[in-house]
Parts: structure tokens; sequence; C-alpha cells
């Protein structure tokens, strides 16, 4: 049965590419961007999708309370690498208001149509990072980690009224994401950084996350299974055997 199925963070990467796929699937997609360039482009490619610009950090997130959605895919976010010792907090608070922030709120501006209807999804764009942490990725791993917080505790409170949430988190996938995340690093060293004579240690982490990236797809592909799922499990790691790897 087709759904409306909202996407945020639909301009690229698994945004971009689960929208083409549900749309093509008939289902309903409302897909969002950040930015209003993001949006014309998309619009121009895929007309059959409706899009919109709507950047979670701000008002725009009004809007979606209107909306009619069966399931929401939180899947905007930014990246941040560094040593904890000195990335300004600027640069985490900002983290957190896109990640976390910023999905709580696009999260609670849709439920109350769920819950009056007695039945939803929320998916959730979490990460491996979400589970384990490790040297440089420190500020995105603590967003993702308060994104599982956020989705265990949502997942227990929202089952008896009908909406069903879930996490999604993928390895290392090539959208360009993880390598433009794993770059943001390098301003921290050979200017005075506390943690500057850990260099190879940083460059190690760059290359786990970068070097045998797997093809998105596959993701993509999760993120249809489950909004066209009966049921869904609490975490659904991408690829699965992950899950093993991690001890998760």
């Amino acid at each position: 049965m087709a759904t409306t199925v909202m996407i945020t963070g639909a301009g690229s990467g698994f945004g971009r590419g689960a929208s083409l796929a549900l749309a093509g699937r008939g289902h309903r997609v409302i897909a969002t961007t950040e930015t209003d360039e993001q949006a014309e482009a998309l619009r121009v490619e895929a007309p059959e999708l409706t899009v919109e610009k709507l950047d979670i950090t701000t008002g725009d997130v009004d809007r979606a309370a209107s909306w009619d959605i069966d399931v929401l895919i939180n899947n905007a976010g930014a990246g941040q690498t560094g040593p904890m010792a000195d990335v300004p907090l600027d640069r985490v608070r900002r983290l957190f208001e896109v990640n976390v922030f910023g999905t709580l709120a696009v999260t609670q501006a849709v439920l109350p149509k769920m819950v009056a209807r007695g039945s939803g999804r929320i998916i959730i764009m979490s990460s491996i990072a979400g589970v384990i942490s490790g040297p440089a990725f420190g500020p995105y791993s603590m967003t993702k980690h308060a994104l599982e917080a956020m989705g265990k505790a949502m997942r227990s409170e929202l089952a008896g009224q009908g909406i069903d949430v879930t996490l999604v988190n993928p390895g290392p996938y090539l959208t360009g994401f993880n390598d433009r995340m794993a770059d943001s690093m390098w301003e921290w060293f050979g200017q005075g950084s506390l943690n500057a004579p850990a260099t190879p240690l940083f460059e190690m982490m760059r290359q786990f996350v970068t070097e045998g990236q797997r093809d998105p797809v596959e993701v993509v592909d999760r993120l249809v299974e489950l909004v066209e799922a009966e049921t869904t499990e609490e975490n659904n790691f991408v690829p699965p055997e992950i899950r093993q790897q991690l001890g998760a």
C-alpha cells in the first residue's frame, strides 16, 4: 500500500536515493532539502517528488506540522571531526543543533497527526558512530549517541499509540559525507593543537572510514524495506554483519 513519506536531507546521499527509490515504488514522497538551490535541482531531476526547502534548524520545521505523514525518515545531518580537546564549542553546538535538536524538532512537528491517527513510523538515521566512538570522531559520535537515546526512548513511549520508531546504523558508505567529515579534522593540526603528536592515530581513523566504502544503494534498499515493513527492530545495522563486528 502506498504511503506518504517525508525525508529530510534529500538533496544528496541516502536521502536523495531513498526519495527516488520510494517514489519509484509508488509512494508519495515529500523530499525536503536544506537550501532552495538543492530543492530546485531536485525538482528538475525528479518531478515525481514533492520537493520542499526545509532547513531543520529553522522555523521551516513548523510547516511540516500541516503535512499528513505516514513515515518520517530523519536523514538530514552534519559532520565534524577533530580532537575533543581543541574543537571549539560553537562547532559542537552546531552539530547538536542539526543532528539532535533539528531531528527532534521535525519529529515533534509531525507526531501530533500520527498520534491522532493512531499510526505512523519514525526512522532515525543514526550510525555505527551511535554505538562506538574513536579518535577524531568524538563530536560526531556524541550527536549520534544522543540520537540513539532519543530513538530508544521514543520507541517505548510511542508504541502504545501505534507509532513505530526505529534507528538505522550504517557503516562507511560512499556518498561523499564521510570523506568531507574526515577531512575536517586536519585544520586542527600544525597549529599548536594539544593532540598534534597523535596525528598518525587520527590518520588511521580517517583511513578506517574512507577506505573500502560500500555502495550506498544498500542503505537506500534498507530504508525502503523499513518504510514498507509490518514491524521493525530497534536498530538496523547496514550491512547487517556489522552488528556482530561491533558486538552490538
